[in-house]
């Protein structure tokens, strides 16, 4: 309800967020579009997210498709360590990783950021990609090694595309969280790392603008808009599986 409330606050012409809205507008939409601060903002949010949903992709997936093999030892161990960024406190995080990303030279930088943001991203995509692998039938991609395909192949023409929803699902659920992401932000990034998120956070602590209100509709539509997307996929791979079913 709270966000209900105050999301139309986005489309008053008043420099103050009071009801009735006396003049609707567009005006603190192109305040977000023109402002050096808010377009660099976006831009960074963009190019981090993307970044840190590349990055967390593929050693998300690459941690799954290991922890499958029933020859890997220790496999429950492996998967707790990998999904522990989803319960140890953001500030500790961030803590912990700027004491070792200012020994590596790595402190406000953009890769620093990046990689930062996939150590969140990272358990999303494991848990997405697990579940998908999961769902594929072992009897088909032996089916394929009885034929002569090599493990490459298989992996290449079988168990790659039928994992491939739930690694775009993956993919999604990190670049919502990217995109979200303010606490480790804080620790991480330089002036040249301010992301919408840290934006907004800085905003609030000056002055309650609407530009804050258009940037917070902003992310809600997108978020909303991937978490459709997400589901979207999810609902296509359970269609497939049932379709594949005996």
């Amino acid at each position: 309800m709270p966000i209900v409330a105050i999301l139309p606050l986005a489309f008053t012409s008043s420099v103050f967020l009071t009801y009735p809205i006396e003049e609707y507008s567009l005006r603190w939409f192109r305040e977000l579009a023109t402002a050096d601060a808010w377009r660099l903002s976006i831009m960074n949010s963009l190019i981090i997210g993307l970044g840190a949903t590349l990055l967390s992709t593929i050693l998300g997936t690459l941690a799954a498709l290991g922890m499958r093999t029933r020859t890997l030892p220790f496999t429950n161990l492996l998967r707790t360590v990998f999904l522990l960024p989803m319960v140890v406190p953001a500030v500790v995080l961030g803590v912990g990783m700027q004491m070792l990303f200012v020994r590596l030279g790595l402190a406000s930088t953009y890769p620093g950021v990046m990689i930062a943001h996939a150590v969140l991203c990272v358990p999303f995509v494991i848990v997405s990609v697990s579940a998908s692998l999961q769902g594929i039938d072992p009897s088909v991609e032996r089916a394929a090694s009885s034929l002569g395909a090599t493990p490459v192949t298989v992996f290449r023409r079988v168990t790659f595309p039928l994992a491939l929803p739930g690694i775009i699902s993956g993919a999604v659920f990190a670049f919502a969280t990217s995109l979200d992401e303010v606490v480790i932000t804080l620790f991480v990034a330089g002036p040249n790392q301010r992301t919408l998120a840290r934006q907004m956070f800085s905003s609030i602590r000056e002055n309650i603008s609407p530009t804050v209100v258009a940037a917070a509709l902003l992310l809600i539509i997108g978020t909303l808009c991937l978490a459709g997307l997400a589901a979207l996929l999810r609902w296509r791979q359970e269609r497939i599986a049932l379709r594949a079913a005996p």
